[in-house]
C-alpha cells in the first residue's frame, strides 16, 4: 500500500529535519528511507554513474559505524545526492571537518601546539567514560548563559538543553568545560538543574578542561526529545576575552548569552565564527550591552559545524 499524501509530506518534513541537524548517518537513513531504495538499488545507480561503493560500506555510513572520508567515498556522497534527489551538499556539509570531537568550548586564540595537547587530553578523558562519536544526539535547541564576573574571570555557565536522539536507549550527556588560562579543573564544580543527575565527573589539569556526565531520568527512544539543565562554576581562571562553542555536527538552534558584572564592563564586544580552531575570524558583527544585566547575545538558527563565538575587548 503506498503512501497517503500527509504521509509524504511528514515524511519529506522527516528529511529535511534530518538534512538540516543531522548528523550524516541519520540524514542518510532518512534519505533512504523517505525515497524508499534499499542499498543494493543504490549501489546499481551509483555504478550507473561511475561510482563503485559496497554495499557494506553504505550500510556502515546509515548506521553511523564509519564515516566517509576517502576522496573517492565523498565523491561517492556527492553522487548518493543526486541518486536521492536531494538539494546539492546537503549530505556533503555534514562531513566537513571541524579540527574538533564532540559538542565542545574550545578558546580559538590559543596556539597550535596548545590545542593539540588539549584535544588529546580530551580524547583521553572522553575514552575513559566510554564516549561513542557523537553520543546518540543532537541538539535541537541549546540556550547557553555565560557568567563573567567583576575581576574580568569566567564566573561560570549556565545551560538549557533540548535533545533528539538517534537511536535507542541513549540516557546520558557529556557535558565539557574549558576553562581559561590559568585555570584549576580540579576546584570546578558541575551542577545539575533540570532531569539529570551529574555521574561521572574527569578533569585533566594542564589542558584546563573538565568532562562530567550528566545521567537521564529516563532511556531514550529513537526520535525522541528530552529538555535537560546543567550547569559549570568556574572563576579558576585569569581574565576572559572570549567564550567559544565548536560544533563537530550540524544541529538545531544555538543561542549564546555572556552578561558582565556591573563593574567590569567591556568596551567593545563582537561575534564571529570559525570554520575550524585554525581557521581565520569570519563574519564578525559588532554587539551592542543592553539590558538589566548588561550582556550581549547571538542567535544561530542553524548550527553546521564549526565554532561559534563572542569576543570582547577590556579596554
Amino acid at each position: 500500500m503506498g503512501r497517503t499524501g500527509t504521509q509524504t509530506a511528514e515524511a519529506e518534513a522527516e528529511l529535511a529535519r534530518a538534512l538540516r541537524t543531522g548528523p550524516f548517518h541519520l540524514a542518510l537513513r532518512t534519505a533512504l528511507s523517505t525515497r524508499g531504495l534499499a542499498l543494493h538499488r543504490v549501489q546499481h545507480r551509483l555504478a550507473q554513474r561511475g561510482v563503485r561503493v559496497g554495499v557494506t560500506s553504505l550500510s556502515y555510513w546509515q548506521q553511523g559505524a564509519r564515516r566517509p572520508q576517502r576522496p573517492e567515498s565523498l565523491r561517492a556522497v556527492r553522487m548518493l545526492e543526486e541518486v536521492l534527489d536531494l538539494p546539492t551538499h546537503a549530505l556533503t556539509r555534514l562531513l566537513e571537518p571541524t579540527g574538533t570531537r564532540a559538542d565542545t568550548e574550545r578558546p580559538a586564540t590559543r596556539s597550535y601546539r596548545s590545542l593539540v595537547e588539549e584535544s588529546r587530553a580530551l580524547e583521553r578523558l572522553l575514552a575513559e567514560l566510554e564516549s561513542p562519536v557523537d553520543g546518540g544526539l543532537h541538539t535541537v535547541c541549546h540556550l547557553e548563559r555565560v557568567h563573567i564576573g567583576a575581576g574580568r574571570e569566567l564566573r561560570g555557565r549556565d545551560s538549557q538543553h533540548v535533545v533528539r536522539a538517534h537511536r535507542d536507549g541513549v540516557d546520558r550527556y557529556l557535558a565539557i568545560h574549558h576553562g581559561d588560562p590559568g585555570c584549576d579543573p580540579a576546584r570546578m564544580a558541575v551542577r545539575a538543574t533540570e532531569n539529570c543527575r551529574v555521574g561521572r565527573v574527569r578533569w585533566h589539569s594542564a589542558a584546563g578542561v573538565i568532562v562530567a556526565e550528566l545521567l537521564f531520568d529516563n532511556r531514550l527512544r529513537a526520535g525522541e526529545t528530552y529538555v535537560f539543565g546543567y550547569g559549570f562554576e568556574d572563576g579558576t581562571g585569569g581574565p576572559s576575552d572570549e567564550y567559544v562553542r565548536g560544533f563537530s555536527f550540524a544541529g538545531g538552534q544555538y543561542v549564546l548569552q555572556v552578561r558582565f558584572d556591573s563593574a567590569a564592563l567591556p568596551v567593545r564586544c563582537r561575534r564571529f565564527a570559525r570554520s575550524s580552531a585554525a581557521a581565520p575570524r569570519t563574519g564578525q558583527q559588532d554587539l551592542t550591552l543592553a539590558g538589566r544585566h548588561r550582556g550581549v547575545h547571538l542567535v544561530e538558527q542553524a548550527v553546521r559545524p564549526g565554532i561559534l563565538g563572542i569576543a570582547w575587548d577590556w579596554c
